[in-house]
């Protein structure tokens, strides 16, 4: 019971050595702390203090003559490792995300998002307001998103579809790993304007910008039409279920009629074991007011769009794939 309720010290110890880039400046060797402290312009024994305890749970290690060096853990997340976690433990733990969980009780005795009653605007509003932190956040989708599309396309078979249309699709790191793998697919990128804007570049980067339209616009309004698949990664855990069926709606009213709907969410077991979803589903109560749903709850959702679930598909992450087709 300690552990549960000191885990947040740890959590917040975490999120300092990353977002000092503790573990980039120990890919070089072991630093004493003072050359860290130095470094990171912070008080060296206070430092000291948060790195012994890092290293008493294996996230540093030290070294016989006190220098501190990197683990497993730490390596996962210097900025260079791929896939890094930095961005990720900066973003779920800094100050957008911390503060809103402290405010938990708020949904837990209204329904009401945590993170509107505390910042009065939602987080969406909040990142166009504070754009290094959307770009903290931006930078955290693009690092996950790697391992979670190798995952998907180890799974998950795309090179039937003419045109792959990316809801939500961020940066375009999906589309772009699905084109690659799929010479003879055409894909569109949508998303929000300001988003677009920062994915062009990273198209073209790619390779993949001759094969991608990238289309700027409000899934809430309409979506590209002409897809026969329409993907959407980490988009419909984002909002309640009347919001997610008006997306779905969008996507089911310009799909081909052959076409596949691919979400692809967490499914919430129907047990009680552990699992990373069910806690993943309280950051959506408090971050957005979405949810992660059960296999049974995806499948009323996209019944109430005009699809009929086919299928759900687990990965080799904590994400599966939710397919469906049109009625």
């Amino acid at each position: 019971m300690i552990q549960y309720i000191t885990g947040f010290w740890m959590s917040r110890a975490v999120h300092i050595a990353a977002k000092l880039g503790i573990p980039d400046l120990l890919q070089s060797g072991p630093k004493t702390v003072e050359e860290l402290a130095q470094a990171t312009e912070t008080h060296a024994p206070s430092l000291y203090r948060v790195l012994r305890a890092l290293t008493s749970v294996g996230i540093f290690q030290k070294e016989s003559d006190g220098r501190f060096s990197l683990t497993p853990l730490s390596e996962t997340f210097a900025t260079s490792t791929p896939g890094t976690m930095r961005w990720f433990l900066i973003s779920e733990l800094g100050q957008e995300h911390y503060p809103a969980w402290g405010n938990l009780m708020h949904s837990v005795k209204t329904g009401e998002i945590a993170f509107d009653n505390q910042f009065g605007a939602d987080v969406w509003q909040y990142f166009a307001q504070n754009p290094e932190e959307a770009a903290v956040f931006n930078d955290s989708m693009s690092a996950n998103t790697a391992a979670a599309n190798q995952a998907i396309l180890a799974v998950y078979d795309f090179s039937p579809f003419k045109k792959v249309v990316d809801i939500g699709g961020g940066h375009g790191g999906l589309i772009t790993s699905i084109l690659k793998q799929n010479p003879q697919t055409q894909g569109v990128l949508f998303d929000a304007p300001v988003v677009i804007e920062g994915a062009r570049p990273k198209l073209e980067s790619a390779g993949v910008a001759d094969r991608c339209e990238a289309i700027g616009g409000d899934f809430f309004k309409d979506v590209p039409e002409g897809g026969d698949a329409y993907v959407m990664k980490w988009i419909i855990h984002d909002w309640d279920d009347e919001k997610a069926i008006t997306i779905l709606k969008n996507c089911r009213k310009h799909m081909q009629p052959n076409g596949r709907l691919i979400i692809v969410d967490c499914v919430v077991p129907d047990n009680d074991t552990p699992d990373f979803s069910k806690t993943f589903d309280l950051n959506m109560l408090v971050m957005t007011g979405g949810k992660e749903r059960t296999e049974r709850e995806f499948a009323q959702l996209v019944e109430a769009a005009g699809f009929k679930l086919l299928r759900t598909i687990p990965t080799d992450v904590p994400t599966s794939i939710v397919e469906g087709q049109p009625n």
